[in-house]
């Protein structure tokens, strides 16, 4: 079988050394396919930024959206911690959030039990508040040892991730606050 003989004036090396491209990263770089290639965020409906949600360092990242699903994410250039750089671990937040690994139903297992099972959001968001609700009436303590006030419950503690932002902090404070609880803490200052 013969091979079709290609036209060695188009070689790469020889489209550089003819028009003085020598890094080739001029017109010789380009290709027929090259030509026809866009980016694959170009498709996008709209940019959102955000923050990684891994180590708590707050490198931005730019969220694309085309049909309200996510296309891609990406660093954020105008990002002045990370100057549009993200960690392996930041690269894959697209993997994160659109994986089919990923788990979009609550799963519970019952005490002593030995399997999964799916419940519906709204009965695990029920059992949680009941279950605070039951430890923190179950261990309030109205006054100390010496007789003082102190309306409180030592028996939920609460450490927060470095992603939350302050407005989340905020909340985290004033809920858990309001509900006597007074270990509140935070893994940025820890």
């Amino acid at each position: 079988m013969r091979t079709k003989r290609h036209d060695k004036r188009e070689w790469p090396v020889w489209k550089q050394v003819r028009t003085n491209d020598w890094e080739g990263l001029g017109p010789t770089a380009a290709s027929p396919r090259s030509e026809e290639l866009s980016p694959r965020t170009s498709a996008a409906d709209k940019v959102v930024s955000s923050v990684c949600p891994y180590c708590g360092v707050g490198c931005g990242q730019l969220v694309y959206i085309k049909d309200d699903k996510i296309v891609d994410i990406e660093g954020d250039p105008r990002s002045p911690i990370s100057n549009g750089c993200l960690c392996p671990k930041g690269a894959a937040t697209f993997q994160l959030v659109t994986g089919s690994h990923r788990v979009h139903h609550v799963l519970y297992r019952r005490p002593h039990g030995t399997s999964w099972e799916q419940i519906p959001l709204e009965r695990a968001m029920a059992m949680v508040a009941e279950r605070v609700r039951r430890t923190r009436d179950a261990n309030w303590e109205q006054t100390g040892e010496e007789g003082h006030s102190t309306r409180r419950t030592m028996s939920i503690a609460h450490l927060g991730g470095a992603t939350l932002d302050n407005e989340e902090n905020y909340l985290i404070k004033k809920l858990f606050t309001a509900l006597g609880i007074v270990q509140i803490e935070n893994q940025a200052r820890i």
